[in-house]
Parts: C-alpha cells; structure tokens; sequence
C-alpha cells in the first residue's frame, strides 16, 4: 500500500484552479495577439490568498508572467525551479465535443484547451502551494514557481524574457521541472510506465531558398527555382537519419526493456534499435522519434501565377538534433541542401541532457512509485522543446515531471494540441500528491 503524503486523505482545490485557468483563454496563435495577462493575474491572485508574494512582468502590454519564491527549510540548499506556461495553442470550438474554453467537467473528467497542455499542471503547483500555506509546511529547499506567456510560439514574451531580463529571480536554482513528463504510459499485460523527461532535442528550424532564372511557363528553362527547391525538400523527406544513442534514451531503451521483460543490450556491436522498438510494442512511441536527428519539411512558398517561372522559392524545414549531433547535422543539411539551394536557421534553440542517475531523478521516482507501487519510472528525451530550453541558460537543468495517473486508453500524447483535450480529475489529484511528495523532500 502506498505511503501517504500530508495531501493523501482530503481533496485539493487543483479541479476548480484547472478549470478557472482554462475559461481564461490565452490562445497563442503566433502572431502577437495572444495576452495571458488575466491568467497571470488570476494566478498572482491566488497565490497572495494564502500569504506568497507574486511579481507580475509584462514583457509587452498584455504579455505577462508571474514569478514568486518560497522559501525553505534548509536555505543552504540549492533552490528548484517549478515551472509552467499559461498560453495554449487555438481551438476551433465546433470541432469539439465540449466548448474548449468552458472548463467543464463531465464524468470526472476536465475538458478544456490546456488541460494537458498545461493549465493543469499550472494547476498543481498552485494546490500545492497553497496548502503548504494553509498548513504551515514548507519545502526543504527553496521553490521558485515561474508561470510563463509565450512557450507556445517563440518564448520570446515569457521565458526568454525573463532569463534575459529578470535572472536575479532565480537565483540559485539549479534543477527545473515542468511538462510533459511522469504521466503513466500503459505497455501492454498490465505494465505502467512513468516516462520522465531527462533531455530534449534541439530545435533546428530551417528556411531553405533556391534561385533561378524567371521566365515564361512555356520555355525551356534549366534554371528553375522551384524545381530546384522540390528536389531539396524531397531530399530531406526520403533521407534516414543514422541511429545515435544519446546518454538518456539509451537508458530508456534499457529501462523499458526491463519493464517488458525484453534483453537489451546497447553495448552489443550487434545492437539493431529498430528491431529492438518492434518488440516494444506501444512502448515503442516513448523513444523512436528520440534516435535520430530528423528534417521534416513543412512549407513552400513559390510564384504568383500557373504561367510564370518565379525567380525565387522558400522552403522550411523542422529539424529537430539530439544533443551533441549539431556538427553532423549541420554537415548533413548542407549535402541534402545541395549547391543550388542555400539554408539558414529560421529558429534555433539548445538541445538539453540531465543526469538520469542523480539523486533527483531517484526522488522523482520514489514520489512516484509511492503512489503507484509496482509501476516503472524510466527517463524520456523529448522530441521537441519546453521552456527548459530558456531556462537552461541560466545553468538549469530540466526534467519533464508532470505527474498524471491515466487509465488504459486515454492517450495522452495525442491530446497536446489536439482536438478534445481533456484530463481525469483525479489524475490531476495524483499528481498534486506526487509533485508534493517530490518537492517536499528532494534533497
């Protein structure tokens, strides 16, 4: 039987700040438009309920963040950073079953655009701090909490902003934590795994540009712009990515392994990690877009008229590079780019590697475990990015620890950005369980 956490035997307010988050909608379509000030509002409101100090920064008018700090017991101790955005991406509300900006709940479960993604876990630390309030109790290191605008396009008016303007807020934090990590992943026969993030892959998006004569859509023309850019982009879409094992997915690769009873041996000469996945079943989805760099091409852009050869045509490409792989991915780009067509960074961001045997991620496991004993806890490089990116430059290591406790068939991969976002209440109360567990005695 699970041990229980001061939380364990009455219910959070996580429900009800979950669904106020989502009816204030902070939808970030890219474009500038977005304003999450009502949320850091609505949040800074909360926290100064229970006695904690918020500072509001707007980077622009209406862009706004919330930062605040609780002390802790053993001030010595390097501080831990919480963190989570407030922006969603847009929801076409006649797509869905219910209204995505309603926050209603229906049959224990809370839908709503940001209920994965990631008003809930917005949610979480707010219950969890609160209690501490309410109840006296306090982490043993200090906690800064960061509630974020912009993660969903650019983070230059959230996270970006606030490592290059306002650093002195984190001071002393080494260790970040936030989203899409230690949700339970069903592997078939009864097997949960909790996958946390211990890495991600670098952002490497790409504007690739080729040039040509212009001229009449009836002549002969050897020079073609758009002939040249569509051999490019087809180049990128048919190429295949070597294996590279980096530090973390390699001890995924051998922590699912164990879970499923399956042998796996990285160190093998004879190693084959595409026939190693096909024994993983739906485990498999944790870690194939984790072991390779990747080039998906994405747009074009070319001409104005069916009878007229343009001059110039756009292409973009998302990269994505596992840490350490820049220079061979960049060697790569350039030959399957080839001489015709010129490339350059449309949008670059650090690829990011932790510690998968550190103390912190043993903590992260027993919070976990604690509540769902006879469930595996492995570590997970993320496919694409987070705030952790950001915040990483201030000497912040990041981990994915959002704690969820799903049910068989609930995908939750599929609902980031998805139609029908959707969360179980009391998989929101899990993880206010774990996440105060976690922060309450990380060491």
């Amino acid at each position: 039987m699970a041990s229980k956490t001061a939380m364990a035997d009455r219910p959070s307010d996580v429900t009800t700040l979950a669904s106020d988050l989502i009816r204030i909608d902070t939808t970030n379509s890219g474009d500038g438009t977005c304003r999450e000030r009502p949320a850091a509002e609505y949040v800074a409101e909360r926290l100064d309920d229970v006695g904690i100090e918020a500072t509001v920064i707007e980077s622009a008018p209406g862009r706004a963040n919330v930062v605040a700090r609780i002390d802790g017991t053993e001030p010595d101790r390097d501080a831990v950073l919480v963190h989570g955005h407030l922006d969603v991406v847009p929801a076409e509300p006649a797509d869905w079953q219910v209204h995505p900006f309603s926050g209603e709940v229906r049959d224990g479960v809370l839908w709503g655009r940001g209920a994965v993604d990631m008003k809930g876990m917005d949610a979480m630390m707010l219950a969890v701090v609160r209690a501490w309030m309410r109840e006296g109790r306090r982490p043993r290191r200090d906690v800064v909490l960061a509630f974020t605008a912009d993660e969903e396009a650019s983070a230059v008016y959230g996270s970006d902003f606030l490592v290059r303007e306002h650093a002195d807020l984190f001071e002393g934090c080494t260790e970040g934590f936030s989203e899409s990590g230690a949700y339970t992943f069903h592997a078939g026969d009864g097997i949960r795994l909790y996958p946390v993030g211990a890495g991600e892959r670098g952002t490497a998006w790409m504007r690739l540009t080729a040039n040509g004569q212009a001229g009449h859509g009836s002549k002969v023309n050897t020079d073609n712009a758009v002939g040249a850019l569509a051999a490019a982009l087809a180049r990128f879409d048919q190429h295949e990515w070597p294996v590279r094992l980096t530090p973390t997915v390699r001890a995924a690769v051998e922590g699912i392994g164990t879970a499923l009873g399956i042998e796996v041996d990285t160190d093998d000469p004879a190693f084959d990690a595409d026939e190693v996945l096909a024994q993983f079943g739906p485990a498999r989805q944790l870690v194939e877009s984790t072991l390779r760099n990747s080039t998906n091409p994405t747009m074009m852009q070319a001409g104005y008229k069916v009878n007229v050869i343009p001059q110039t045509a756009v292409g973009y490409v998302d990269g994505r590079v596992l840490p350490g792989m820049k220079d061979e991915f960049e060697s790569t780009v350039s030959e399957l780019a080839g001489p015709r067509v010129h490339w350059d960074y449309e949008h670059t961001e650090v690829p990011l590697s932790a510690d998968v045997d550190s103390s912190t991620f043993a903590a992260m496991a027993d919070a976990l475990t604690a509540e769902d004993p006879g469930a595996y806890v492995v570590p997970m490089c993320m496919s694409g990015g987070t705030d952790a990116k950001q915040f990483s430059r201030l000497g912040i290591v990041g981990y994915g620890f959002s704690p969820l406790q799903l049910p068989p068939g609930f995908d939750y991969q599929a609902l980031f950005h998805g139609i029908d976002e959707r969360v179980p209440v009391d998989a929101l109360d899990f993880g206010v369980r774990v996440l105060d567990r976690f922060l309450t005695t990380v060491g």
